[in-house]
């Protein structure tokens, strides 16, 4: 492979490049930083050329690039990506002259972290083109301090005192042990910092953070630490500024996070924008939302939804070859039914989508059918909604004693489960657990999930169950109904029942469901179902006393 040099090299004569092309032939002892020889050649050609000189060392002591700059700054050429369990770094050392005497720059610790090299090292020219101290600058794994990076004292390029073997050996195994007590294996494989943007005048900052939190429990994804920030507008290339995106990227390096998750959803040229600024893998909620999705999907209908919102929602960032998509093959986003590369071609996409969607339709006939089946025995249908892990698949199991699926987990139940309860007098109803909702779903998911939710429509009553032990109640209860609206259920008959109540007191109960005139149960509890059943025999039969309301299961 040709060896070039790199940057800023217009004016320079020819004897100035062959020069700068000779480096390329030096070796670096394992020990060294840079040789003293290596060091007076770059600095006496820095003060000729007036610009900054810089190597990219790798561990055997080869030189891999070289570059050169302007009197102040050098621009790094790409290196690719970074391969390797935590705790490693690049295996690349960077080391430049400064024609200032200046020691370490801002930009070159930023390079230092972002790039997760070995070392950074900027050498000073003297008068006539000697060199000067060399000041050098590594990571630190996360401390209390919160400190990234350690810049040591200058250093005689004639009589060095850093062995630089024995240097990145310490680090290494000191980033290791922090990555290793940083590991959770009951949190999963995926380690994260989650990044959440209040714009505008958003209040409900601290409900949003911890369910983002939740669904990354949900999702195995172990949480490193949590950025917010305040703006006005989101900024149109990376939502949070860039100096913003620097910190959290800074962040997630030194804890050795491999993703950041954002709660906001990012557009595609914003997400083009941040991983084309980073090599770490970029999620947004939307992503997290489907991933959770993919890996709960069970039936032949649910995995072609998922994979349906899927592809819907890589269409629009399939415009160019970016980062955010490459980086699906695997992990947060990357899994699920019929999962595909999400990298194939605009028109292989859309080819897919008209697929599922004429799969879809024929499952939905067919489920069209059933309900129709059921219609002509004229058993009232009872669908429960509300948000997601609100305890509707536990109060199935309690009023028919079923055996749905529960988990302390958002999205446990995406497949519509319908069990028979039966009422005194020979009358029974088709109780329907459906899957949870939640604030701000994205609009391609209930796109895709339409032909699950048609079991609502055919539902002669809604029972809308709220966990009233959650503070953020009331905004759960708005997400729903704004959802029912945006599904025209709006004018559907609904019952609002609280469950959890036996985690308040009685006299907090009573404040919460007296908000929304609901009633209030507990799913574990099946003494608590009077009010509830009794309301249900009301609405359906426009009857229904306490005394008689006692249901037989089948």
């Amino acid at each position: 492979m040709k060896q070039e040099i790199t940057g800023n090299t217009n004016g320079l004569k020819a004897s100035q490049l062959k020069a700068l092309e000779r480096i390329y032939r030096r070796r670096i002892a394992a020990t060294e930083v840079i040789s003293t020889e290596l060091a007076g050649f770059m600095c006496e050609l820095s003060a000729e050329l007036h610009r900054q000189i810089g190597v990219l060392i790798n561990r055997r002591g080869a030189i891999e690039h070289v570059m050169v700059g302007d009197a102040s700054h050098i621009v790094l050429p790409d290196v690719g990506r970074l391969r390797g369990a935590p705790g490693r770094f690049r295996g690349l050392r960077l080391v430049k002259t400064h024609l200032r005497n200046e020691r370490l720059t801002r930009d070159d610790l930023t390079d230092l972290t972002l790039l997760r090299l070995d070392i950074v090292a900027s050498i000073a020219v003297g008068p006539g083109g000697t060199a000067g101290l060399f000041y050098l600058g590594h990571l630190l794994p996360d401390n209390p301090q919160g400190r990234l990076w350690e810049q040591l004292p200058g250093e005689s390029v004639h009589a060095p005192e850093t062995d630089f073997a024995e240097l990145m050996a310490a680090l290494e195994a000191e980033f290791s042990r922090t990555s290793s007590a940083l590991a959770s294996p009951e949190s999963g494989t995926d380690r994260a910092v989650l990044v959440h943007v209040a714009i505008g005048k958003v209040r409900d900052s601290s409900a949003r953070i911890a369910e983002l939190g939740e669904l990354c429990r949900t999702a195995g994804v172990q949480v490193l630490d949590v950025i917010t920030q305040k703006r006005s507008e989101a900024d149109p290339r990376y939502l949070v500024g860039h100096g913003k995106l620097k910190q959290i990227l800074l962040r997630a390096m030194q804890l050795g996070a491999e993703t950041v998750i954002f709660d906001q959803d990012l557009i595609p040229s914003q997400a083009r924008g941040i991983t084309n600024f980073t090599e770490l893998k970029i999620v947004d909620r939307t992503m997290l939302i489907l991933d959770i999705f993919a890996q709960h999907a069970t039936s032949r209908d649910g995995k072609l939804q998922v994979e349906l919102a899927q592809l819907k929602y890589a269409l629009p960032r399939l415009a160019e070859k970016n980062t955010m998509m490459s980086r699906l093959t695997g992990g947060i986003g990357g899994r699920g039914p019929g999962e595909t590369k999400l990298e194939i071609n605009r028109r292989r996409a859309r080819e897919r989508i008209r697929l599922l969607e004429r799969q879809l339709s024929s499952l939905a006939k067919n489920r069209r059918l059933r309900r129709q089946r059921r219609g002509q025995r004229n058993v009232p249908i009872v669908a429960i909604v509300g948000y997601t892990n609100a305890g509707k698949s536990t109060l199935l199991n309690a009023l028919t004693q079923g055996n749905a699926k529960t988990e302390n987990k958002l999205f446990a139940t995406l497949d519509p489960i319908s069990r028979r309860l039966r009422f005194p007098r020979e009358r029974e109803v088709v109780l329907t657990d459906t899957v949870g909702f939640i604030r701000d779903l994205p609009r391609d998911l209930t796109a895709a999930f339409r032909a699950t939710l048609e079991e609502l429509y055919d539902a002669d009553l809604l029972v809308h169950v709220v966990d009233a032990s959650d503070d953020d109640y009331a905004q759960h209860v708005n997400a729903v109904v704004a959802i029912l609206n945006q599904l025209e259920l709006a004018e559907k008959p609904r019952l609002i029942a609280f469950n959890k109540c036996d985690r308040l007191s009685d006299h907090e109960v009573d404040r919460r469901a007296g908000e929304f005139e609901a009633l209030t149960i507990s799913a574990l509890d099946r003494a608590s179902f009077d009010d509830l059943l009794s309301a249900i025999a009301r609405a359906l039969w426009k009857e229904g006393h306490k005394a008689d309301i006692t249901p037989l299961t089948q």
